[in-house]
């Protein structure tokens, strides 16, 4: 997908935060690091994607409310009474938050709350590391 560009780096970034388990702060980096686009370019890019893809897992768990047992949910059903569309800010961290965005698209939380707080999560993770790669590279 590298040699897609920017369109690959979209890709690359949606996937991560859907399906595929894989770091999108290094496809991000090594954008950077290619010198090829904008880092402005790249910032946006790589954003768009990994928040189009956090869209995704929540309208999955929408429209798809059979996808956790009733354990999960039961489990689940706590942290969403508790924190309800706040949980959305931590949506960025592997592991737990592509499952967090499913569970919060289950219980219908506020689509554009969810989107909001989700978008500054998933994008300030994007701006610290590209704060740290221009202060440090």
């Amino acid at each position: 997908m590298i040699e897609w560009g920017l369109i690959g780096l979209f890709g690359m970034c949606f996937l991560a935060s859907t399906i595929i388990p894989f770091p999108s702060e290094a496809s991000l980096l090594f954008f950077l690091n290619m010198g090829t686009y904008s880092p402005v370019s790249i910032l946006i890019v790589a954003s768009l994607g990994n928040c189009l893809g956090g869209i995704t897992n929540y309208l999955l768990g929408y429209y798809g409310r059979k996808i956790l047992s009733k354990k999960q949910l039961l489990k689940s059903e706590s942290l969403i009474q508790r924190y309800g569309f706040w949980a959305a800010l931590i949506s960025w961290l592997p592991i737990i938050g592509d499952p967090l965005l499913v569970v919060l698209g289950i219980y219908r939380v506020s689509f554009w709350k969810t989107l909001a707080l989700m978008s500054i999560g998933k994008v300030g993770r994007y701006l610290i590391v590209y704060w740290t790669y221009f202060t440090f590279a």
